[in-house]
């Protein structure tokens, strides 16, 4: 066995642990650790692969940035564990049916995959030779792709403006910032002089 085979097996088996670990523990802050270290076991079967750029993507987008912020979240969240395990334990047969169902599946699509004649030549088409996987994505994306990819930019941003939109709800019991009325307050409606005597205060 060489020790790319080696290398293969070891995060092949740490990335199905990792996501098995993140479904099943307990603890959410343990279900994140366990999901960084999917997220990690993922970018080295990606560097085997040659997609040196996708592995470090994961690593600073996945790892650095999402994951963070789960595990931020799910520590500052007040959850009562005992109330999540009743209700999880009442959904438990509808879970596992639909589980077994989702292992059939990816049994009968594992069972008649293969690989495709044509894949070989695709990549060589996209990337030739004396040209890193980075580059080539690069020169796809901003190059041939490029109207495309400014497209789902802009509907990235239309759905976070959406979902800004569609939570924002004003509370009467709550304070917020008006600006047009600090702006248009009228200063001699708005401060008071007092004429404090000397030893009387206010």
């Amino acid at each position: 066995m060489t020790i790319a085979a080696l290398a293969f097996y070891l995060f092949a088996i740490c990335t199905v642990v990792g996501g098995l670990f993140t479904v099943i523990s307990r603890n959410p802050v343990h279900s994140v650790l366990w999901l960084i270290l999917a997220f990690l076991s993922s970018a080295g079967l990606f560097v085997l692969l040659g997609a040196e750029f996708v592995a470090m993507l994961l690593i600073i987008v996945y790892v650095g940035a999402v994951a963070v912020l789960f595990l931020f979240v799910v520590m500052m969240l007040d959850v009562d564990f005992a109330e999540l395990k009743a209700e999880m334990a009442k959904y438990m047969p509808l879970a596992l049916l639909i589980g077994v169902v989702i292992l059939m599946e990816l049994g009968l699509a594992l069972g008649s995959w293969q690989a495709s004649e044509g894949a070989e030549a695709a990549r060589a088409a996209v990337a030739p030779e004396g040209v890193s996987n980075t580059a080539a994505l690069g020169m796809l994306l901003y190059d041939k792709y490029f109207l495309l990819f400014q497209l789902s930019g802009l509907i990235l941003l239309v759905a976070m403006i959406g979902a800004i939109v569609l939570t924002l709800r004003h509370r009467t019991n709550v304070k917020r910032q008006n600006v047009l009325e600090q702006m248009w307050r009228d200063p001699a409606k708005a401060m008071e002089l007092k004429d404090v005597k000397p030893g009387q205060g206010l």
